[in-house]
């Protein structure tokens, strides 16, 4: 006898619970009756919501299934994949028992109810594990293993690592170049600018000039320059050279760029002897011009200008020996320098030779004229020093300022009038557009250009006026008797513009031929 009992978890322990006789078990039903009887029982299987217990006794066996609500809250919840398997599972074993209905539908259920229990209840991942795993149970590998490499492809594949790995170390090398380049460029420009080129130069001083008197005025104006001072033998005797440091990342820690300038600084004894040599015309003894023309031949590369100091004391010497002498000529006294004069004529005696302003002046233009060299005439060493610093900006800055000069178009001349004339939106200005292209024209003064302005202010009403004239020649001649009036007052002088004038600007406004050259006969 089975007996179905319906419990409820807060009913008290002594009350009395009903029995339902529809729910008695019929032995002699047959199996569709049996498939129908499961049925309302599938959600109470599936979400286990009974226990079966065996009990034995003196009267037999008996079956009770307990019911209760509380359970669905303790069970965990059965993923869908894993309900759909157990249904064919159900169903599988509904038909191996069919045949066979001298089992118990107790016994049939306790089997179903220990597959449940053996079986897992939690799936991490239910599609990946029915993807992995076969009907039989057997694990099948989602991927197969790679095979192993032969020796040779080991080798090829670090050959090619090695190679990847020397292309991007000559990748980023070839970065760091351009990166010191660029570097190197903007260190080089702003060294060009004119509150820093001055301290990339360096200033040599041949050793022999600082001998001199002068040479400790000359190294002290030097170093508060700002720049660096050497002190090196010189090819030039007493000269001074300059050389520019280069940015240390391009060239070097050491490296200097030699400039070609050069001043040398020439003694009043040697400068008197050259020019008295060239007064002389003598083929055998070198004149100044010759003499310069042969430094250039040694150095090609250098720019040579002289220095000549305190040449006043020699004309003011001569000029006093010559009173001297005009004065003993008067007191009838025999001059005491002749002899001394005579002796010097036979090359005896270490006393310059004579010669004058005029002649010194006629040997500097046969110098400039022959080889361009320059000389300066400084009266102190204070003078000569400041020369030097003077020479050293102006080295210093070249760069900069040629750079600056540099224009887009040869022909552009950056003075008041071939600046252009602004105009303004109200119109301001073209009137003196307008004049100016008539100045334009050769032999074309304001005073002219006034005139022609006064009559017809604006290109259009000059036009107006050429298409007014019935024949070619009113055009040529429309502007032939234009008054233009010069001064003011008495002093006031008219004359006209004349038919020359006249027939080029017509040719101007009124030719279409590109090539059209204006003084040409009409």
């Amino acid at each position: 006898m089975i007996t179905l009992v319906l419990s409820d978890c807060s009913s008290g322990s002594d009350e009395e619970l009903p029995v339902f006789d529809f729910l008695q078990p019929r032995p002699n039903t047959d199996v569709a009756s049996q498939k129908s009887s499961k049925e309302p029982n599938q959600n109470c299987f599936y979400s286990k919501p009974f226990i079966s217990s065996s009990v034995q006794g003196n009267s037999g066996s008996v079956d009770v299934m307990m019911i209760s609500s509380d359970s669905e809250d303790e069970l965990p919840y059965v993923p869908l994949a894993q309900r759909l398997k157990l249904r064919q599972d159900r169903a599988v074993l509904t038909e191996r028992n069919a045949p066979n209905e001298a089992g118990s539908e107790s016994e049939r259920l306790l089997s179903l109810h220990q597959e449940r229990r053996t079986t897992p209840t939690k799936v991490d991942n239910p599609p990946l594990r029915a993807f992995s795993t076969s009907e039989s149970g057997d694990p099948s590998p989602t991927r197969t293993k790679a095979p192993k490499r032969t020796a040779e492809e080991i080798q090829a594949s670090r050959e090619e690592a090695l190679k990847r790995r020397q292309a991007r170390e000559r990748q980023q090398q070839e970065q760091e170049r351009q990166r010191a380049e660029r570097k190197a460029l903007a260190e080089a420009a702003k060294a060009l600018r004119p509150e820093e080129c001055i301290k990339h130069m360096v200033v040599a001083v041949d050793p022999a000039l600082l001998q001199l008197e002068g040479g400790g005025t000359l190294l002290a104006a030097v170093q508060a320059l700002g720049c660096s001072c050497s002190i090196e033998k010189q090819e030039l005797p007493r000269s001074v050279t300059w050389a520019r440091r280069a940015p240390t990342t391009q060239l070097g820690d050491a490296g200097c760029v030699p400039e070609p300038h050069v001043v040398m600084q020439m003694t009043v004894e040697d400068f008197i002897t050259l020019i008295h040599n060239y007064i002389q015309v003598s083929l055998r003894t070198p004149t100044l011009t010759s003499w310069v023309q042969g430094q250039q031949r040694r150095h090609p590369a250098k720019t040579l200008s002289l220095a000549v100091i305190d040449l006043e004391n020699y004309f003011r010497a001569q000029k006093s020996n010559s009173q001297k002498r005009f004065r003993e000529a008067v007191a009838g006294e025999e001059p005491r320098g002749g002899k001394e004069k005579k002796k010097h004529k036979s090359g005896h005696t270490g006393k310059l030779p004579e010669v004058s302003r005029v002649e010194v002046e006629e040997a500097m233009v046969h110098l400039q004229l022959h080889t361009g060299v320059s000389v300066h005439f400084l009266s102190t060493w204070k003078e000569f020093s400041d020369h030097i610093t003077m020479t050293t900006k102006a080295v210093a800055e070249a760069p900069f300022k040629r750079e600056r000069e540099q224009t887009g178009f040869s022909f552009y001349l950056e003075s008041e009038w071939a600046g252009g004339q602004r105009v303004d939106r109200a119109g301001k200005g073209l009137l003196q557009v307008w004049k100016r292209q008539i100045q334009q024209f050769n032999r074309v003064s304001p005073d002219v250009a006034a005139a022609i302005l006064a009559a017809y202010p604006s290109p259009q009403l000059l036009r107006k006026a050429y298409s007014q004239c019935k024949t070619e020649n009113q055009k040529l001649a429309l502007l032939a008797d234009l008054l233009i009036r010069r001064g003011e007052g008495i002093t006031s002088t008219t004359r006209r513009v004349g038919p020359e004038l006249s027939k080029r600007l017509y040719l101007l406004m009124n030719s279409c031929d590109p090539e059209q050259i204006l003084d040409a006969a009409v």
